[in-house]
């Protein structure tokens, strides 16, 4: 672990715990939100609030690692020796990047076979471009770091694809008061995503151990907050309104 400042330290501290906090919330929220959605969108909301729930867990976990890897003392800070497991990160994403997806699948309500299909693929390909990314997060060189950040680019611009091409026309289908939410949730999930291989590449910079370090993990708590927390709200918010148009089609029906 490289030697940091107390303000360094204090920065990524209160935003794994400022985290933690937002996904706890996000999953109580999106729990309790289910008895506002219709029986076909429980599913997308109990999915959405697993995310945050996984999430949730896993900042505790590296709150904790991060809390024992330094000392804090009369204002200085020490290396304790203990090292910070970052591997609780790619644990969380490698759980929780396929259901983010399976999540925005599942509140389209398209037919069964092709919430099967699509869930099915897109789930295989965030899986893999999780793998592939953490060869390379773990690497020592910025060489070794290059080759597997561009191997995970491969299923991440499939996944792109998918979401405004292979959606594109699914999206085109649903209600005309959900369909603007919908592309905020798919255009969120985009800007969240690609946020994280800028914060994957800021070690090219070479701004020294300590920055880098205090960039790479304010980074990627960012990212989390708004592709977790912020997509199941939108989640949320197309459920409600799918389920209230729903109900008002039944009662002109009826």
């Amino acid at each position: 672990m490289p030697t940091i400042e107390i303000g360094q330290y204090l920065l990524v501290y209160n935003a794994f715990s400022f985290t933690f906090a937002t996904m706890a919330a996000a999953t109580i929220f999106l729990w309790f939100g289910r008895s506002q959605v219709g029986p076909g969108y429980k599913t997308a909301l109990t999915i959405s609030g697993l995310v945050t729930a996984i999430a949730a867990y896993h900042y505790f976990r590296i709150f904790e690692s991060w809390e024992t890897a330094y000392e804090v003392r009369d204002g200085v800070i020490t290396v304790t020796g203990l090292a910070f497991n970052d591997a609780y990160r790619y644990v969380d994403w490698l759980l929780t990047v396929p259901l983010l997806l399976i999540e925005l699948v599942l509140v389209m309500r398209l037919s069964q076979q092709e919430t099967v299909s699509k869930s099915v693929r897109l789930g295989l390909a965030a899986a893999l471009m999780i793998v592939l990314g953490y060869p390379g997060e773990i690497a020592d060189d910025n060489i070794t770091r290059a080759i597997w950040g561009t191997l995970s680019t491969v299923p991440f611009l499939y996944i792109v694809w998918e979401l405004f091409r292979g959606l594109g026309a699914a999206i085109e289908r649903q209600p005309a008061s959900v369909r603007g939410l919908i592309k905020q949730a798919r255009l969120l999930t985009f800007a969240s995503w690609g946020f994280y291989p800028i914060v994957y590449m800021i070690p090219y910079t070479n701004l020294g151990g300590a920055v880098t370090e205090t960039y790479v993990q304010v980074g990627y708590t960012i990212a989390d907050i708004i592709a977790k927390a912020g997509v199941g709200i939108l989640i949320y918010l197309i459920a409600v309104r799918k389920s209230q148009a729903e109900e008002a089609q039944e009662a002109r029906a009826a």
